[in-house]
């Protein structure tokens, strides 16, 4: 019995999710800026987003989550075999324990690494931007209460009538 937990345990935690490896972003070379210049940042700001995140620690910590709920199912669940079944209840609450127990770790160590592929792209992404690099945004105009958007440019106003003042270059003046 004690081998089969151990077993779904190692099994779970092979499965569980890993750490973040790389963005999941798109970020494109900045202006001026060579693509050497580029690949040498994007090294350099990889390394700076996984330490961000805990560096080795962050993918530990998925595997951690994971088996520490299947261990928590099974524990639970052959307690409560032997409560209502006594020593054949224990095994089969231990099994079903175990099933529980490596669903909820899954789907713990998925939510772990989500947020840590979230904590990772946004540092990957501040560390980009300061190396001058063009990196994605979020485009959306705000509506006006009449449904033009913001965005859209309104042509300039018409110059006022009459001549125009004297510092003006002589390339703005009207032709007569």
């Amino acid at each position: 019995m004690k081998r089969l937990s151990v077993v779904g345990a190692l099994l779970l935690a092979a499965c569980a999710t890993p750490a973040p490896s790389g963005p999941g972003i798109l970020v494109l070379p900045g202006t001026g800026k060579t693509f050497d210049q580029f690949r040498g940042d994007d090294n350099e700001c990889r390394v700076y987003a996984y330490n961000q995140i805990g560096g080795p620690a962050a993918g530990q910590e998925s595997k951690d989550s994971a088996t520490k709920s299947a261990l928590i199912g099974t524990a639970i669940g052959t307690a409560a075999g032997a409560l209502l079944g006594g020593g054949q209840g224990a095994a089969v609450g231990a099994g079903v324990g175990l099933a529980g127990g490596s669903i909820v770790g899954a789907d713990a160590s998925r939510a772990s690494s989500g947020s840590q592929q979230q904590r990772y792209d946004n540092a990957f992404t501040q560390c980009m931007y300061a190396k001058g690099h063009r990196v994605p945004v979020a485009g959306r105009y705000p509506q006006d209460p009449g449904g033009n958007q913001q965005g859209a440019r309104q042509p300039p106003p018409p110059p006022p009538p009459g001549q125009p003042p004297a510092d003006v270059p002589p390339d703005y003046r009207q032709s007569k």
